[in-house]
């Protein structure tokens, strides 16, 4: 984060409190179980073994934009076709295994993409027992936002032998991405409360870190709520909504990401 958008967060001016109240009732409605079944969460919901929702739980993300029922159905059939056992099958399928795969398309994301990822966490892996290492290899995260996690992950992820294409499905904020699908799915991985949607089996990083996922949706809502003052999904927003969430909740800002994706996606707010 360079020192002028640090300058600018820091002289945020308070949010007013009819708002404050307002997303607080609204993470209240959908941070439920039954926010779960037409949400692309659902999928990494359908298993209990640690990497098997770490890895379902990328793909799921990674599919994440366009019709949720396609995202959703798409996802389902990858984690069929790996014999709903993905760590299972990452580490121990044969080529023969991979060649269902080959017809596999979701928007621009194809079957050399699909290879590659595959290709990548049988890699990673064979050396590590969870995916939160491929964001942070040392004991403690300790930087501000999840910025430098995500750098490091795209970094990580490509600095093996890859398809040019395909470095296009993993966002960095190097390149002031929002980095949406990535930060909903470490959002899935670190958030953990009582209410069941979010995983929190991830402890390296800290809720408090996390950045909001912002797409089109949530711009557009924080806009209308004076939380924006755009409605670009690029890193310097994303930051600059969370610091606005982060007066409302300083230790668990992106919980608002339920409330500001769901009035413009489900309420049209």
């Amino acid at each position: 984060m360079s020192k002028e958008n640090k300058k600018e967060i820091s002289a945020l001016s308070k949010v007013p409190p009819e708002i404050g109240a307002f997303l607080d009732a609204k993470v209240k409605l959908y941070n439920q179980p039954s926010f779960i079944t037409g949400d692309p969460i659902c999928v990494p919901h359908a298993f209990s073994k640690k990497q098997d929702i770490e890895i379902s739980g990328l793909f799921a993300a990674v599919l994440a934009w366009g019709n949720r029922t396609t995202i959703i159905n798409n996802s389902r059939k990858l984690m069929e076709w790996m014999d709903n056992s993905p760590h299972d099958f990452l580490l121990h399928h044969h080529e023969t295994d991979l060649k269902r795969f080959l017809r596999f398309a979701h928007r621009t994301f194809n079957a050399t993409d699909l290879l590659y990822f595959i290709f990548f966490l049988r890699h990673h892996y064979s050396s590590s027992s969870t995916l939160e290492d491929a964001f942070v290899p040392g004991r403690h995260y300790r930087e501000e936002t999840v910025e430098q996690a995500l750098i490091h992950f795209h970094n990580y992820f490509f600095s093996i032998e890859h398809p040019h294409r395909t470095r296009k499905h993993i966002a960095t904020p190097a390149r002031n991405s929002a980095c949406k699908r990535m930060n909903m799915y470490l959002r899935w991985m670190v958030r953990h409360d009582n209410n069941g949607v979010d995983f929190g089996i991830w402890k390296k990083i800290k809720p408090r870190q996390l950045i909001c996922p912002l797409d089109v949706h949530v711009a557009r809502v924080a806009e209308r709520l004076g939380m924006l003052d755009n409605i670009k999904s690029n890193w310097n927003n994303a930051l600059h909504l969370t610091a606005q969430l982060k007066l409302l909740n300083p230790s668990d800002p992106a919980i608002y990401d339920y409330a500001l994706f769901s009035l413009g996606a489900e309420e049209r707010f």
